[in-house]
């Protein structure tokens, strides 16, 4: 299932109807607590766009508090909590510094896609890993072999690599072959739920 958080619509639910602007620790707290309620209504796979296009300010607290710990407890690599998949959107350039700050301190990363609808990894990710994610993300779908052969690795080391992005919620595995989150190539909904 495909599902659209708008952050601003979150931050008016929880802290005032008239603020658009996060910037103290304990709204960011506010933010998250009602985005994870929303998520708590949601099946165990799902692909969540995250939307901070109507969002004015962001502080780093802010950014911590609702990226990376929503990150940390949905996409963690050693005991995910159910399997959510992040796409974060509408983040400005002004958002940007306190994002990536916050990504670099705990050594995650995300896919943020562009007005344009194009997707890119910003975030702590080798440059092995990004090649891989950005071979899948062309192709569409792909498997091992694919990335083996692009990146020159063995057909072992590409399917370490593409679990590991999988682990990290940043590709989506269907039965043995992988799909980019923000990739254009993500099947329905229907599909996501299989």
């Amino acid at each position: 299932m495909i599902n659209h958080i708008d952050v601003s619509s979150m931050l008016r639910k929880s802290v005032c109807e008239l603020y658009s602007n996060l910037v103290t620790r304990p709204t960011g707290a506010a933010v998250r607590c009602e985005i994870e309620q929303e998520l708590d209504r949601i099946g165990d796979r799902a692909l969540t766009v995250i939307d901070f296009s109507h969002v004015g300010l962001l502080d780093f607290s802010c950014a911590d508090e609702i990226v990376a710990k929503l990150l940390l407890q949905y996409v963690s690599i050693d005991s995910p909590r159910r399997e959510v998949y992040f796409v974060f959107r509408g983040i400005s350039e002004s958002h940007l510094e306190a994002i990536e700050a916050v990504l670099e301190r705990h050594k995650l990363a995300l896919v943020t896609q562009r007005a344009d609808g194009e997707s890119r990894l910003i975030g702590i990710i080798g440059l092995e890993e990004r090649r891989a994610w950005e071979i899948i993300s062309q192709l569409g779908t792909g498997v091992g072999a694919d990335v083996a052969d692009a990146i020159g690795l063995s057909s072992d080391d590409a399917e370490r690599m593409l679990d590991t992005l999988w682990r990290r919620r940043l590709l989506i595995r269907y039965d043995n072959a992988y799909v980019a989150v923000g990739s254009a190539s993500i099947p329905s909904p229907t599909r996501l739920d299989t």
